[in-house]
């Protein structure tokens, strides 16, 4: 089923949720993976997504995992698809892969330069933006895929200011995207200030629903990480209290606190959903989901 569709659905009624996993490189996450979203469907997720690699470097596990999950596990999933590395050829044979498998749902992302690159470069005959690679999709298959964007509540660590990146987000809606996901964020103030502006855009109306991400804190090290990885600010608060954790097991039920807390807040304010991020460790966001279910 398609994601505009589950989306068009729930409108009003219900909040959607989903999950981001990312392909494993042995067979032991590959089994790790499997058992996890096989006991994540108790939760009845609305669909996971699975990412791309950096550099496209699991394109062909992207395609193969998208198939297992969807069909072997009977989860509705959402395959990444970057501009990296591949012309306009190699993009059209990729799409025309996941047709074959029936995957009705993609995020289309300009992608992060390979690892030891620091620019981002189109291939040769490529794309170099997101919102080209949305009209590209929608100018080969027009309404085959259901098509999702990224958001950056705190604007993408690569962009001059708010304002611009705000401006590349609505060319990335103008092009056809049906939904978006946000990078994830700890203070809900910054949701609420990006989705105003967005409004704004457009005339006080989003064209498409909006979907906050989020990451339950599980290590003390993964505070540093989120700043410098994706420019999320780390309230305070939040940073004193896991950095005086006793013990891991610690840090996590304060991460899982916290994320519960910042979840409801958003929904209450009107989010049309929560997008979890779970570094393939997703017992605190299945923890987080069940608890905002069952209240």
């Amino acid at each position: 089923m398609k994601i505009s569709e589950i989306l068009a659905s729930a409108k009003g009624n219900r909040p959607v949720f989903s999950f981001e996993f990312f392909p494993p490189k042995t067979p032991e996450g590959e089994e790790s993976l499997y058992r996890t979203i096989d006991d994540l469907k108790t939760l009845k997720p609305d669909f996971v997504s699975i990412t791309y690699g950096a550099g496209g470097s699991t394109r062909d596990k992207t395609v193969e995992w998208s198939r297992r999950i969807k069909f072997e596990l009977g989860v509705e999933t959402m395959a990444h698809l970057t501009c990296v590395g591949a012309s306009k050829i190699e993009i059209l044979g990729l799409l025309n892969r996941l047709a074959e498998i029936e995957i009705e749902n993609i995020l289309a992302l300009r992608g992060d330069p390979p690892k030891g690159k620091s620019n981002f470069m189109p291939a040769e005959d490529g794309l170099a933006h997101a919102s080209e690679l949305i009209s590209f999709i929608r100018s080969k298959w027009n309404a085959r895929f259901s098509l999702g964007a990224a958001g950056y509540p705190e604007k993408h660590p690569e962009a001059v200011d708010f304002e611009i990146d705000i401006n590349y987000l609505k060319a990335k809606m103008e092009a056809g995207a049906d939904f978006v996901l946000t990078q994830l964020f700890f203070d809900n103030k910054d949701y609420y200030k990006f989705i105003d502006t967005l409004k704004n855009k457009f005339g006080g109306e989003l064209p498409c629903p909006v979907i906050p991400g989020l990451m339950p804190v599980t290590a003390a090290d993964q505070l540093k990480k989120f700043a410098e990885m994706c420019g999320a600010k780390i309230p305070e608060a939040l940073e004193k209290e896991v950095l005086s954790a006793k013990n891991k097991e610690e840090v996590e039920e304060i991460g899982i606190a916290y994320a519960i807390k910042q979840a409801k807040g958003l929904l209450n304010h009107g989010a049309p959903g929560i997008h979890f991020y779970t570094l393939n460790k997703s017992k605190s966001a299945m923890k987080v989901l069940g608890t905002i279910k069952h209240d």
